[in-house]
């Protein structure tokens, strides 16, 4: 029998903290507010920020491509930056790619364009961010992230290092590997014509 998820976990979480937390204005009081309400109030909140990220070793790793925070900011959005460079964590459900189920093609990093997985990677998980059983090789550097009192596999992309999501193991998924990529859409773009150089296989720092 499959024990609850983290992803379970944590949509739980967010729904709890933001409908007990949420102060709602006395002229809505009486309308119902929808799942999507709530949902794409999480980013904004600075505590579920801080607790849904990460605190990995890739912060002390080089990654070939180097920028300064000013150069990030001014090329990602502010959505972007928090979640690529300050590991955030996007609300589930509402990613662009959640539900995207193309039959091929390619998913790069948003913040340097480098192929990180492919489209049949990709398999429905129900877990509320896309789901991908495995990685182009050399694409992702896997990490030991400790935050949350408990130890997790962050995942950032080899190239500039940044936040893709978390890998977990063993949950019981028909898949080849086992393994369920969990990843925010924010942190992926989507080439159906992207072509793939195969490299080495995904590092583990």
């Amino acid at each position: 029998m499959r024990l609850p998820s983290f992803a379970l976990f944590v949509r739980t979480f967010y729904t709890i903290t933001n409908t007990t937390n949420r102060t709602i204005p006395t002229y809505r009081a009486l309308q119902p507010i929808s799942r999507g309400t709530i949902l794409k109030s999480m980013p904004s909140i600075p505590f579920l920020g801080s607790l849904f990220s990460s605190s990995s070793s890739s912060h002390n790793m080089t990654f070939p491509v180097q920028k300064s925070d000013d150069e990030w900011r001014a090329q990602l959005n502010q959505e972007q930056f928090r979640v690529l460079r300050e590991k955030g964590t996007e609300a589930p459900y509402q990613g662009v790619f959640d539900k995207h189920m193309p039959s091929s093609g390619v998913y790069a990093c948003a913040g340097c364009d480098a192929p990180i997985y492919k489209a049949n990677h990709k398999f429905k998980s129900g877990c509320g961010w896309p789901a991908f059983f495995d990685a182009i090789p050399g694409a992702v550097t896997r990490h030991t992230d400790s935050t949350m009192g408990m130890s997790r596999t962050e995942i950032v992309c080899s190239k500039c290092g940044g936040h893709l999501g978390h890998v977990f193991k063993g949950e019981g998924y028909p898949t080849p590997t086992d393994e369920r990529h969990c990843v925010n859409s924010i942190s992926l773009k989507f080439d159906k014509d992207d072509p793939v150089v195969e490299g080495k296989s995904s590092s583990k720092a």
